[in-house]
């Protein structure tokens, strides 16, 4: 459409309104003093805003007799298409379950009418619990909670932020992938195994599950249950995690890590008082542990610091070199889940006299 030329008559569009941004500042260069305007600047000895057949006052006063500048414009513009992008996101999730306002509202505690606001996109700051609540309300999914922030506050959402009331939802896809996944880990020859925030194990592989076969049973302690209640607490942990002492403190620094990000997840706070109640693992938490994070640091799976070394029981593996590598899918990734592998590896040069004794474990 020629800026110079009459009103078609045509509602005008986003692309419309962007070029009458840019006509603008283009006019406002052309006539501010000592410039000269450029070569296709626009005639705006006949230009009249009213030639757009916009409202001046439309999306937010972008035309408004050049009462702003043209960034200020755009930058209305795009607010005012991020609020319509979200209304119709959350209007369309609740009219697919079948829903009125009302009871949206009474999900979120709040009045209809502070919803029909967040229905609308009329709120000037999105926090995480805001839109936490709203995705919980409205049965989202993950990959729905994911654009929800992307349009409310254009990222996505904080990994292992979501609050511990909000309810897991069942999803039939996911349910379906898990199984397949399980499936697929199987055909590594090197031991795997998926976890959640919590460190609980939720799936396992073959070479996982035989790197620690043969320990004693230790309910909620075995390494197919938790892998930190296993390090810490299970009296066989040191048959297989060889340097135990320093298998100990990373796994004391990863607890203080899991804690930082989740200290309103009850299991975890369980698992913090249990360690506090055993005398050793509480001085070492309170004492080395701090000297071990200056130079190691706290994260279990992200040190890439000197391998540790780890026993298998098959004699034909024996000593081995261990490094954990994080190697987690998207679709695990907005489950809150991750996957660890365990990547064997040929000890260089061993002192075997050095090493702990090996604890002994009954078949």
């Amino acid at each position: 459409m020629s800026l110079s030329s009459k009103a078609t008559g045509k509602a005008a569009t986003a692309e419309d309104l962007v070029r009458a941004a840019q006509a603008l500042s283009k006019y406002g260069q052309a006539s501010s003093p000592g410039r000269a305007a450029p070569v296709d600047a626009v005639d705006h000895t006949s230009f009249e805003p009213e030639e757009l057949n916009v409202p001046q006052r439309r999306w937010g006063g972008v035309l408004n007799a050049g009462s702003r500048n043209s960034s200020h414009a755009v930058d209305d513009l795009a607010a005012e298409m991020r609020a319509h992008r979200l209304q119709q996101l959350l209007q369309g999730r609740r009219e697919y379950l079948k829903l009125r306002q009302e009871e949206v509202a009474e999900r979120l505690n709040m009045s209809a009418r502070n919803y029909g606001n967040w229905e609308r996109g009329v709120v000037k700051e999105w926090t995480d619990e805001k839109l936490f609540q709203l995705a919980d309300a409205l049965e989202m999914t993950e990959s729905q909670v994911a654009r929800l922030f992307l349009i409310a506050v254009d990222r996505h959402p904080p990994a292992d932020a979501r609050p511990s009331g909000v309810r897991e939802r069942r999803n039939p896809s996911m349910e379906a992938f898990l199984p397949d996944y399980a499936t697929a880990m199987e055909a590594l020859s090197l031991p795997s195994f998926v976890i959640d925030q919590r460190w609980q194990v939720r799936l396992t592989n073959s070479a996982y599950r035989n790197l620690f076969r043969g320990l004693r049973n230790q309910p909620g302690a075995m390494p197919t249950d938790n892998f930190l209640r296993f390090g810490l607490f299970h009296p066989d942990a040191s048959a297989v995690l060889v340097d135990f002492d320093d298998w100990r403190l990373s796994l004391l620094a990863q607890l203080a890590t899991s804690l930082e990000r989740n200290d309103q997840d009850p299991e975890l706070g369980a698992l913090h008082l249990e360690v506090h109640r055993h005398p050793t693992l509480r001085n070492a938490y309170l004492d080395d542990m701090q000297t071990w994070v200056l130079g190691a640091g706290t994260d279990l799976v992200h040190h890439y610091g000197k391998p540790r070394t780890i026993r298998h029981p098959d004699p034909l593996i024996g000593l081995r070199s261990c490094r954990l590598i994080e190697e987690t899918p998207r679709p695990l990734q907005a489950r809150g889940l991750v996957r660890i592998t365990m990547v064997l590896t040929e000890l260089e040069t061993l002192d075997e006299s050095a090493l702990p004794e090996a604890a002994t474990c009954n078949a």
